[in-house]
């Protein structure tokens, strides 16, 4: 099982660090074999893509090459690959879906274009740096069948998010977003009609730091592993 996580590794970034170790405890919750390998976003178009047995989109957005991510995520999603996003992965497929699926070509993340027409990504109200908050998941929902239960508290490090104003648009649509924060505010989404396509504005990731396997994660790596 190889594991591609799109993104710009950086040492500084806590949840790039924190990924390796959370796909290892995935792994030996699993008792699955795995490797990773770091995808640069400038590597992507000279990547073969099905050679991995699963992506998953990782934070600290925007990448230096934006649109090879869109089109990254856009191939999980259509090949019905394993995909996971979290907190930059998860604006991207929410930007990836709106304009591919939907035909939003005008939507933007305001963190990268601060004068979008549609920011789709804007800033929160409050940033969640470093800190943890409660999540309640939807019913019949693919994250609140792994999580079992209905309520969680997930740690974040992220100043945008998707803004509610165009949730919408998205209603009758593959893209369900699954869980919500206290003020209403979305933090998941996941695809219904894909075997495993999920984003989460928090970082499960978090986990590995204090040695604890996290269920998404586990959940991911079996999807990709073909279970």
């Amino acid at each position: 099982m190889k594991i591609g996580l799109i993104g710009d590794y950086q040492e500084t970034v806590t949840a790039h660090r924190a990924i390796p170790e959370a796909l290892r405890l995935a792994a030996l919750e699993n008792s699955s074999t795995m490797e990773y390998i770091w995808l640069h976003s400038t590597q992507l178009k000279s990547t073969t893509l099905e050679d991995f047995s699963g992506l998953w989109c990782v934070p600290a957005s925007p990448y230096v090459d934006d649109d090879s991510v869109i089109k990254a995520i856009k191939y999980a999603r259509e090949a019905n690959f394993p995909f996971l996003g979290t907190c930059g992965g998860y604006q991207y497929a929410a930007l990836e879906f709106a304009r591919s699926k939907l035909g939003y070509s005008d939507a933007e993340s305001a963190e990268v274009v601060p004068d979008a027409k549609m920011p789709l990504i804007s800033s929160l109200a409050c940033s969640l740096r470093d800190e943890s908050a409660g999540i309640e998941l939807s019913e019949d929902t693919k994250i609140r069948k792994i999580y079992g239960k209905s309520n969680i508290i997930e740690e974040y490090y992220c100043g945008y998010g998707i803004n509610s104003q165009y949730l919408p648009l998205f209603e009758n649509t593959d893209m369900l977003f699954s869980g919500f924060d206290d003020s209403g505010d979305p933090r998941s989404l996941e695809i219904t009609t894909n075997r495993f396509f999920i984003g989460t504005a928090f970082q499960p990731e978090r986990s590995a730091l204090n040695r604890v396997s996290h269920p998404l994660i586990c959940a991911y790596l079996a999807a990709a592993s073909g279970a």
